[in-house]
């Protein structure tokens, strides 16, 4: 019997494609699809997320909420808020982006315009597999201070130096918490529930805080 993988994600790559053709897609698709899609150089991915994926992202959300409840730090979730910036000609819809730093800035607001509003302080991408763009490239050109990457068992903090990613192994955000354990709480959830694993979490975070 063979053992087949359940996809966690799927992308295909359009190329030669224009700015303003990406920027067309994007109003012609709307904001309600699950779809997500990145430019750049002519490239465009477009990424489905599957199941795997979602569940990953939505675990993660619900861990920086814990994280910057235990630090006292406001936040605005932002989700797949689509990133564009004319200037550069590239674009991207992370799965998740958060407002922590500068949250004082966008808090009661309902767009946001990359031309006079700051980025997202974090990004979190989940690649099951490998990303057609290289999104280290795009979002330190957006000059996102902060990205992280999971790839079903590894959580990738990067953080933005000079106008380039260097990967670190604590996340200036929210030290002193060692957020790179993260992924052993979503393989805990997968025994223990959600909900159960959340206050696992949150306990944990506490003890790092305190210690």
């Amino acid at each position: 019997m063979v053992n087949t993988a359940i996809p966690a994600e799927t992308r295909v790559l359009l190329e030669n494609i224009s700015w303003q053709t990406y920027k067309t897609m994007l109003a012609e698709m709307g904001s309600e699809r699950k779809n997500r899609l990145a430019y750049d150089n002519g490239t465009i991915e477009i990424m489905t997320p599957l199941m795997p994926h979602e569940n990953s992202n939505r675990l993660i959300e619900a861990f920086v909420g814990v994280l910057c409840e235990e630090l006292g730090l406001e936040i605005k979730r932002a989700g797949s808020l689509t990133l564009t910036r004319d200037d550069l000609e590239r674009g991207g819809e992370p799965d998740s982006s958060y407002y922590i730093q500068n949250e004082f800035l966008v808090r009661g607001k309902e767009n946001i315009d990359l031309a006079s509003d700051p980025p997202p302080d974090l990004v979190l991408e989940v690649e099951y597999s490998r990303p057609k763009i290289d999104k280290l490239q795009l979002y330190a050109a957006m000059g996102i201070p902060e990205f992280w990457r999971y790839n079903g068992s590894v959580l990738r903090i990067y953080r933005l130096e000079d106008g380039q990613y260097l990967e670190v192994q604590v996340s200036h955000t929210f030290m002193p918490v060692t957020v790179s354990e993260i992924p052993r709480f979503i393989q805990q959830s997968k025994q223990n529930g959600e909900i159960t694993t959340t206050r696992t979490f949150r306990n944990w975070v506490k003890g790092q805080i305190s210690d």
